[in-house]
């Protein structure tokens, strides 16, 4: 008998086109459905989504399924959730089974049958490595304040102006090794040799590209380009396209942090989450190893 449930889904996303399905070029929803219809989960219907994290048209689902929302080209996530009627067999390994490396299942929950993993998420944060190692912490700190709030973030979106641009969002900025405000006092991640620093942002739900312009307009009020009026002239009523505007930051350093479903408990399984941390601990390294060699090949020889 199939059970409503959540499933945690951490993922590098740079191979894929991002998350939601798309015709003819890789995505994790792709990996994700592919590997249940491999163990045999996917329902003998289509469902056509809403493009907002619902059931991906033109593809048999399970019942149910839905996800926390998109994620776009080359952004990786920790706790990005996906939910639908599984068999009481599929846990986070079984899962994991059919997957490719850059995807790992590592948690799950049992929840209510009409659950849904779009609507029903409460908050969700997404954190960016924002490489600045000039950056003033102080000042970076002063512009995140300036965000934090309720504004209409039209001008930090490509979405059309509206109802669905108003935000509360809580805006902070962490450096190497400091607690990340909001996180459980987590320590900010990957932060190496005090270049980066780590911007966390949360809402209920955020307009399209808003975190990687924020990262955009944090980073220069923090190395001086920008003073804090940019910021006001940024989240002011007048509409700034061209030089005006803010351009996204890159993809690749954002992260969908969480996302979280009031009273749902995940239950992390040993075996999966000791996958994940294999995975991933060894492209870390490999990295790590990459970033040194052309660090050395970025040093101009004088002769």
């Amino acid at each position: 008998m199939a059970t409503r449930r959540a499933y945690r889904v951490a993922y590098d996303g740079r191979p894929f086109y991002g998350f939601q399905r798309q015709p003819d070029v890789p995505t994790v929803e792709d990996a994700l459905l592919d590997a249940l219809a491999a163990l045999d989960v996917l329902g003998d219907g289509k469902q056509d989504g809403d493009g907002d994290g619902d059931a991906p048209a033109g593809r048999a689902t399970p019942p149910g399924y839905a996800a926390a929302g998109r994620t776009d080209r080359g952004v990786s996530a920790l706790r990005q959730t996906v939910a639908f009627d599984a068999p009481g067999w599929l846990t986070p390994g079984a899962f994991d089974s059919e997957l490719p490396g850059d995807v790992r299942v590592w948690a799950a929950a049992d929840v209510s049958a009409d659950f849904h993993a779009t609507h029903d998420a409460a908050r969700r944060t997404y954190r960016y490595h924002l490489h600045a190692p000039d950056a003033d912490l102080d000042r970076a700190r002063a512009a995140a304040d300036r965000l934090s709030g309720e504004h209409d973030v039209h001008n930090l979106t490509s979405d059309p102006r509206g109802p669905r641009t108003r935000r509360a969002l809580s805006v902070s900025v962490a450096a190497g090794g400091e607690t990340v405000s909001g996180d459980d006092d987590a320590a900010a991640p990957g932060v190496a040799d005090g270049e980066f620093l780590v911007l966390t942002v949360a809402a209920g739900g955020f307009p399209r590209g808003f975190v990687r312009r924020a990262a955009t307009l944090v980073r220069g009020v923090a190395v001086g380009d920008a003073g804090l009026d940019r910021v006001d002239e940024v989240l002011g009523d007048d509409r700034l396209t061209g030089p005006r505007g803010v351009a996204p930051a890159a993809p690749e350093p954002l992260v969908l942090a969480d996302v979280r479903y009031p009273g749902v408990d995940f239950d992390p399984d040993p075996g999966a989450v000791a996958s994940l941390r294999e995975v991933f601990s060894e492209r870390r390294v490999d990295a790590l190893a990459r970033a040194r060699v052309l660090g050395e090949l970025s040093s101009a020889p004088e002769r």
